[in-house]
């Protein structure tokens, strides 16, 4: 990719559409709001009375209904993608193919093939394709990755991100919900199992063999899941649910002893017990919202202060394993 003309095309602010109107469109904006070289400039839903509501309720100073009018637009750099999963792919292509740099809401796409195009995509245009997973760009989980040689060898880890959602009761009563519709990539695997998965690959590095089940619910799509992923001497088990909650905390064992920390999609707290049962207990950098730290990354891409081959690298090591989860296959064949 061409940094500088990257760095040539964005000598200003950078202008944002967000392209949805759900909650975590919502917790974009508060995160937003705190990365002074980003600005949200407009609202976008199919739907042009709720993109006028959501832009009302917001504070953003445009809204729109036509995609194709808002992509054609001098006045926006970017887009901040946060629509269905399924519909994902053709909304940033389309947008790449306006010039403009595209942050899409995890998981980016369902599966490996779609983001590599996307990133093809985007090189070739001279633009940025970034996947918005905020754990990953979280401080928090850089400082328990410095964390891990206090442990010794590793050996097991547990990972989960179990939370009932409120539209689980109008799926059982025979409603269509996009969050929980197959043909638009729903699920509990595409919604809250990519972090568990996202922060393995982060602090661990890609498994070398993956298996996977899943609990169905009407309609088709997965409730609930568990998967084990397998490394050289070194196990991580992973849970994830719509259908179910909990409040468990994730662990790390090592063979001199074992990492305890609070919520695997936006760390706060951890504890450090050695074999003896010596505590030390670790507050964890905790900002205001932490998908602030997605956005600054973003920026700081646009800027050409860096290049994006590690994102996409952290990228496609969690599609492949979200992917070989939601076949139901493994590295080595079939399970």
């Amino acid at each position: 990719m061409s940094v500088g003309l990257v760095r040539a095309t964005i000598d200003h602010m950078i202008r944002i559409a967000t392209i949805g109107t759900s909650t975590i469109t919502r917790t974009f904006l508060d995160a937003a709001a705190q990365v002074p070289a980003v600005q949200v400039a407009t609202a976008y839903s199919r739907n042009s009375e709720h993109a006028a509501q959501f832009a009302a309720e917001t504070g953003i100073a445009q809204s729109s209904a036509d995609l194709d009018g808002l992509l054609a637009s001098a006045d926006v750099d970017a887009v901040y993608i946060a629509s269905p999963n399924g519909i994902h792919h053709d909304q940033a292509l389309q947008a790449i193919g306006a010039g403009k740099h595209v942050l899409v809401e995890k998981p980016a796409f369902p599966t490996v093939a779609e983001f590599d195009e996307l990133a093809a995509a985007a090189s070739a245009a001279d633009v940025i394709v970034l996947e918005a997973i905020r754990n990953v760009y979280d401080p928090a989980m850089a400082a328990l990755a410095e964390l891990l040689p206090e442990i010794g060898v590793l050996r097991r880890a547990s990972f989960a991100y179990c939370q009932r959602s409120a539209r689980y009761d109008k799926v059982l009563a025979g409603e269509r919900v996009n969050i929980f519709d197959p043909a638009l990539a729903g699920g509990a695997l595409y919604d809250l199992g990519v972090y568990p998965i996202a922060a393995m690959i982060h602090l661990f590095g890609e498994p070398d063999r993956v298996l996977g089940a899943a609990i169905p619910i009407p309609g088709g799509a997965d409730g609930a899941g568990a998967a084990l992923a397998i490394y050289d001497g070194f196990i991580v088990d992973l849970s994830y649910s719509k259908i179910t909650a909990s409040n468990r905390v994730n662990e790390i064992q090592g063979e001199r002893g074992t990492i305890t920390f609070d919520h695997v999609a936006e760390p706060r707290t951890a504890t450090v017990t050695s074999l003896d049962g010596v505590q030390r207990d670790y507050e964890l950098d905790v900002p205001h919202n932490n998908m602030e730290h997605e956005i600054r990354r973003f920026a700081d891409l646009i800027s050409g202060a860096d290049t994006p081959e590690r994102d996409h690298a952290g990228t496609r090591a969690t599609l492949r394993v979200v992917e070989t989860i939601h076949t139901g296959s493994s590295r080595f064949g079939h399970a």
